[in-house]
Formats: structure tokens, C-alpha cells, sequence
């Protein structure tokens, strides 16, 4: 039985959000021995993957270091990529060994580069897949700085000796990396709406959610930011679900959630709208189960355009001020957005095409095309 290790990062959930559909399809396809290593909890990384699998609870980058789910700490993020790459060529000779002495027949990164180096140094095949790399952010931020220029070379050379960077849309463009293949969305959804169980809901969460008002969903992602729900205004018809580790006073128009209670992934498709932020799995997933999304901006975050021109391409979305956020005066967008068509869903045809470049290195396939 082949052995797949893969690594996912865990700056926030949209990495583990892309990974798992892949990852269910391909282990559901072939038998395959399957180790992760994330900074995730195990916990969290099995309501979305289905299969077995070993963890290894470690990270292997961190991305960007953050003030709160909108904004990067550029002066700390610094800092850490600084001391990550002092000693760069002794964590990918150390990487390979582990590599090796584990086994691995395929490294899978979404989308730390250590893996993709020490694989390279090591003879084994490997693949990247994410809808951005961190070197192309890593240079938006530092590219100007005189000690970049190293650290930005060792996280391009990773990426492009992939044998092919398998880009999620929608993604940033990658022209510098010779081995990008672009695929479609991917989502748990799979481009059909799920069924509305919205009474199993509402029983799961147990907390007499009541079924004639329109359910907003507050999702901002893995990274903490809160919103002050509690000095918000009623608002008719509307019952606010907010993550339960806000740990709101009770309200009766506010509920808790957690994937404790129900998971994510099986609430999504039960509610009317959504308000996020910027991030590849809350906004290709509510955009497959057709629901409308108003969002906070991340500044200056490389990846946000693309996400957004997507998201107002394929659903009902609109901008949400920080003013608005803040205050709660949200029911005039929230009204605007269900009283426009719904497009048709997208089709989240990325986890076929992935699959086929994944089964092309695992049967030795000299062939890579999406």
C-alpha cells in the first residue's frame, strides 16, 4: 500500500477546507496509508476527512503571524521568517531524513514549502496544491527589504520542484512557478446545493433555533476576530449564529455554534446568508450551496482580489463596511442581498482534476495535466 504524507498548513481552516474534499476523493478511489501533519487539532481535521489517518500534530510554517483575522502583524511575521530561514539548509536535510525514514511514496503540501524542499533533496515525488503560495505573499510584504531576497529564493525553488503546483480557483496567479496547474473549485459541496435539514439543525444545536426567521451565519475562519454582536440592534425575522466561543451573553435572537453541536459543513447549507471575510472555504463553499455572502475586506491581504472578483461572479455578495460591523447595521444589506437572483451554483470540478494529477505521480506518470 502506498503511503501519502501530507502537510497542511494551519493558518486558519481554508488549507484543511481545500485539502479534505481531495483527500476523501482520492482515499475513497485507491487504498492508500494516509499521515498528516498540521498544527490542527485531530479533532478537527477528522469531521472533514474521512478517511484513517496518523497525525502528526506539528507545523511546519505559519504563514503570517496576525493581529486578528483581517490583519497581518508584518513587523512579527518578519521576525519568524527570519529565524525559520537562518538555518534553511539544515531543516531540509533534517526534513528529508524524516521523510525517508517515514516511508513517504508522495508528499502532498498545502502549502508549507519545507516539505516540498526536503522531498526534492530526498528523490521523492511531490505535489503542492493551494490557492496561493507563500512566497508570492511573503515578496508583497518584503520584497523591498535587503534580507528578503535569500528567504524568498528557498520558497520559490520549493515550490517550483513540485512536480506540479496544482492551483485551486479561484487563486492568485502564479507566473513566476513553471509547474502551476490551474483546476476548478473545490468544496465538500461539490457544486450541487445540499439538502436543507434545517430542523435537524436546529435539534443538533439544541437551543430552540426557530425555524420561521432567516438564519445568518457569522463564519470569519480559523484566526480570531470578533464582532460585537452583543450591542448590536434586534433585527426582525433574523437570528444571528455566532461561534460559541465568542461566548455571547444570552440573547434570543443569538445562538451559539460549534462543530461540537453540528458540524460546519452540514450548517452551512441550512441558513439564509452568510457574513465572512476574505478565505478560499467559506466563500467557495457558500457560493456552491448558492447563498448569498456579505463580507468584511481584509487591507492588503494579496489573495482578497481574486477571491472577491470570484465570489460576486458566482453568488449574491456585497462589501460590508467596518462601520457596519461594528454597529450591526446590517439589516439593509442583508434585505438587498435575498431580494436579488441566485446565480447557479459553481461546480466545484477542481477535485476530479486534482485527483487525476495526484494518480499521474502515484502511478508514475511522467504526464502531468490537469
Amino acid at each position: 500500500m502506498q503511503h501519502l504524507f501530507v502537510d497542511i498548513s494551519s493558518h486558519g481552516y481554508g488549507h484543511l477546507a481545500q485539502s479534505a474534499p481531495v483527500l476523501n476523493a482520492l482515499c475513497g478511489s485507491r487504498p492508500l496509508r494516509l499521515t498528516i501533519r498540521s498544527g490542527l487539532a485531530q479533532e478537527q481535521l477528522a469531521r472533514r476527512i474521512q478517511t484513517p489517518f496518523t497525525h502528526i500534530h506539528a507545523a511546519s510554517d505559519f504563514g503570517f503571524v496576525m493581529h486578528d483575522a483581517l490583519n497581518v502583524d508584518t513587523a512579527t511575521s518578519a521576525l519568524r521568517y527570519r529565524a525559520a530561514y537562518a538555518a534553511w539548509p539544515q531543516r531540509v536535510a533534517a526534513e528529508t531524513l524524516f521523510l525517508q525514514q517515514l516511508g513517504a511514496d508522495l508528499v502532498l503540501s498545502n502549502v508549507s514549502p519545507l516539505p516540498l524542499a526536503g522531498a526534492a533533496a530526498g528523490g521523492i515525488p511531490a505535489l503542492a496544491m493551494c490557492s496561493l503560495n507563500w512566497a508570492d505573499l511573503f515578496a508583497h510584504y518584503y520584497a523591498a527589504h535587503d534580507w528578503a531576497a535569500p528567504i524568498h529564493a528557498a520558497m520559490h525553488a520549493a515550490y517550483a520542484s513540485a512536480h506540479a503546483f496544482i492551483r485551486f480557483t479561484p487563486g492568485m496567479d502564479m507566473p513566476d512557478l513553471p509547474n502551476v496547474q490551474v483546476v476548478g473549485p473545490v468544496s465538500v459541496h461539490a457544486g450541487q446545493p445540499a439538502v436543507s435539514i434545517r430542523e435537524q439543525a436546529a435539534q443538533s444545536l439544541g437551543l430552540g433555533l426557530p425555524l420561521h426567521k432567516r438564519w445568518l451565519l457569522l463564519a470569519l475562519g480559523g484566526i480570531a476576530h470578533r464582532l460585537p454582536v452583543e450591542d448590536w440592534p434586534k433585527m426582525p425575522g433574523i437570528q444571528l449564529l455566532v461561534p460559541a466561543d465568542w461566548q455571547v451573553a444570552p440573547r434570543a435572537d443569538i445562538t451559539p455554534y460549534s462543530d461540537a453541536h453540528i458540524p460546519f459543513a452540514e450548517l452551512l447549507p441550512c441558513v439564509d446568508i452568510v457574513l465572512s471575510k476574505p478565505g478560499y472555504g467559506t466563500f467557495v463553499e457558500a457560493a456552491c450551496c448558492g447563498l448569498p455572502v456579505l463580507y468584511l475586506q481584509r487591507p492588503d491581504w494579496p489573495e482578497a482580489d481574486c477571491l472577491e472578483n470570484w465570489l460576486h461572479d458566482n453568488t449574491r455578495a456585497a462589501i460590508l463596511s467596518p462601520a457596519a460591523g461594528r454597529s450591526g447595521d446590517i439589516l439593509p444589506a442583508v434585505h438587498a442581498l435575498l431580494a436579488r437572483p441566485a446565480p447557479p451554483p459553481p461546480v466545484a470540478s477542481g477535485i476530479a482534476q486534482a485527483l487525476r494529477l495526484i494518480n499521474g505521480v502515484l502511478h508514475g506518470s511522467d504526464t502531468i495535466k490537469a
